[in-house]
């Protein structure tokens, strides 16, 4: 099998994408955190000394998603067209999952984004709940949809 980050030498390269069809991409990611019942009341109740934690997380995540070439060494800068977010409570953990949903038209796809993006959400959501619970575990980093591409689609089944 042929890895196409590595030239004929063996050296790393950026796949070079330019005979690629433009296509509409798109890319569902989403994790989860779960914490002890103090530091999910403190989130949800919007009593956390460094500010609205959920907030943060979504324009860490947006932010994540905007930084991912710069992160990731064989990731394309990306002319996105639309990023979003959503955090779903999970009081039964407790804890959050967060979704990062990418878009663009172009020649490769985004699924590095999205999950770069949930995975900069959660790390913030654990940096500003830590004083209360270190124990945090984030978990299920995963793409759960991708759409364009001359791979097709995908979506994970449950």
């Amino acid at each position: 099998m042929k890895l196409t980050h590595l030239d004929e030498n063996q050296r790393p390269k950026m796949v070079d994408v330019s005979e690629k069809n433009q296509t509409t991409r798109i890319a569902v990611a989403s994790g989860i955190i779960q914490m002890s019942q103090e530091a999910y009341t403190n989130v949800v109740s919007e009593q956390n000394k460094k500010g609205p934690v959920l907030q943060t997380a979504v324009i860490a995540a947006i932010m994540g998603v905007k930084q991912t070439s710069t992160l990731i060494p064989m990731c394309h800068p990306l002319n996105l067209s639309g990023i979003n977010c959503d955090v779903t409570e999970l009081p039964e953990l407790p804890g959050f999952k967060l979704t990062v949903t990418t878009k663009l038209t172009g020649q490769t796809g985004v699924e590095m984004e999205a999950l770069t993006g949930v995975s900069i959400g959660l790390l913030t959501i654990y940096d500003m709940v830590k004083a209360i619970d270190k124990g945090m575990i984030i978990r299920n980093v995963q793409l759960e949809a991708k759409s364009g591409g001359k791979n097709g689609d995908f979506k994970r089944e449950n």
